[in-house]
């Protein structure tokens, strides 16, 4: 490239990570602010922890089976429109489940009775099914995005940096709702406090997905600029013809061995990071004591930790051990198992500083591997199948929901919240167990690609 247009090449890349930043960090706005509201709508509307739990792993279900399926269609469509768009639903989705009291009240004719309460499950169930639906129109096309703008060898430290926007996202929406859960409603309760919980998330959202559209570009080409010229060679012309992308998926994505190990070791990765970011709020306060705005902070903490081990896992990838992103996830997982073995240990009452540290570290490497698999799997299938093997692993990791949202409140409500802490636990170890069987892979697969 000549100066000028390296210039502008490094303008659009960072402009295009940010931007995505922001955009995905606004798809969790409208996700994980379920997590602050259960606690209220627990009290305010007497739903289980089980049935909290069943809507979390019912949405999770959903939202990594619409990854894997968008995962297809963001590898051949405009990625501008097809995030804005997918944000603007999700928005309107979390304004529905807002005024779920209201809807479940006008169908069943009445605001109480088990007629309203049955109305009012099934209403927000499938309320939460659709965002979880729409959610997935989010990451894939950022995949797609950022491997066209971001060349192999730098892709770990900057996805990594990229991939705190859901730890961005996370910690903000929980700060917001724990002081709305805090403050809105009668004095001691939490009454109505919930619904707020949706709707000022959507309304800020609304406005994210304006933003995206008109930032957003799609490809280098899209700009006047060449495409990265370290691949170009190899991957000349767009697959067009549907036999040949099919014959790249099979070879990269669903033939690949190391894709599929990457999505078990996703599975347990998720399992411990949705421990805290679904249950974090709830187990806080029902285990450890603490009030609703300090544990919003805790779990905002955790994520925010979980920022500085991401930045610092993609580094370690690149510089250490040569972009071999599984190594690194080893010695992650190792580190998880002994913080959350440590924050199990620490009991109710306890001086705050112990939860902020023991869960920051806990935090610190478990995000670690939850951002280095997503590079792992769009560098082993290529930019020409990122999206879609990004989708595979995201089915692993939020089929992972069967375990942290319906079994841990299941777990929670019949057996309490230790058995709960000791499957996190566990879960850690065979995590890193799982990684350790892909120590001697290589780095990424561009060397394997045909000309």
């Amino acid at each position: 490239m000549s100066p000028e247009t390296s210039r502008k090449f490094h303008y659009w890349q960072w402009r295009t990570i940010i931007v995505t930043m922001i955009g995905y960090a606004l798809f969790y706005f409208v996700r994980k602010n379920f997590s602050m509201a259960m606690n209220g709508m627990e009290t305010d509307l007497g739903i289980t922890k089980t049935s909290l739990g069943f809507f979390l792993t019912l949405n999770g279900l959903i939202y990594g089976a619409s990854r894997f399926v968008n995962g297809f269609f963001a590898d051949r469509l405009n990625a501008r429109f097809y995030m804005a768009t997918g944000l603007a639903l999700c928005a309107l989705s979390n304004f529905a489940f807002g005024f779920g009291v209201d809807i479940a009240s006008w169908l069943a004719g009445a605001p109480s009775g088990p007629g309203f309460s049955n109305m009012l499950i099934l209403f927000m169930g499938i309320t939460w099914l659709v965002n979880g639906a729409l959610q997935g129109t989010g990451f894939p096309p950022c995949a797609r995005l950022l491997t066209h703008w971001i060349p192999p060898g730098e892709l770990a430290t900057k996805m990594s940096f990229w991939n705190t926007s859901h730890s961005i996202g996370a910690g903000l929406v929980t700060i917001l709702c724990g002081y709305i859960m805090a403050r809105a409603g009668a004095p001691g309760t939490h009454h109505g406090a919930w619904r707020w919980c949706f709707w000022i998330p959507a309304c800020i959202s609304m406005a994210g997905a304006v933003f995206l559209f008109a930032a957003l570009r799609d490809t280098p080409a899209s700009v006047g600029l060449p495409e990265l010229g370290d691949t170009a060679a190899k991957l000349k012309a767009p697959v067009e013809k549907t036999a040949e992308y099919r014959a790249l998926l099979r070879e990269k994505v669903f033939g690949n061995p190391l894709i599929w190990m990457l999505s078990a070791a996703n599975f347990f990765v998720y399992v411990v990071r949705f421990s805290m970011l679904d249950w974090g709020p709830t187990l806080l306060q029902q285990s450890k004591g603490a009030g609703v705005v300090l544990a919003g902070w805790l779990v905002a903490f955790f994520e925010i930790a979980g920022i500085i081990g991401m930045i610092v896992a993609g580094w370690a990838t690149d510089r250490v051990f040569k972009g071999r992103a599984h190594r690194a996830c080893v010695f992650c997982m190792a580190g998880a198992a002994a913080c959350a073995l440590a924050f199990w240990q620490i009991p109710a009452g306890a001086p705050p500083w112990l939860f902020f540290a023991t869960l920051c570290a806990t935090g610190f490497f478990i995000y670690g591997p939850q951002a280095l698999i997503g590079i792992a799997s769009a560098n082993q299938a290529t930019k020409k199948a990122a999206a879609t093997a990004s989708g595979l692993t995201g089915v692993f990791g939020y089929a992972s929901t069967a375990v942290s949202g319906l079994g841990f409140g299941y777990i929670a409500q019949h057996y309490g919240w230790n058995i709960v802490h000791i499957t996190i636990v566990v879960t850690a170890f065979i995590g890193m167990a799982v990684f350790l069987l892909m120590w001697r892979a290589k780095a990424h697969g561009y060397e394997e690609i045909k000309n």
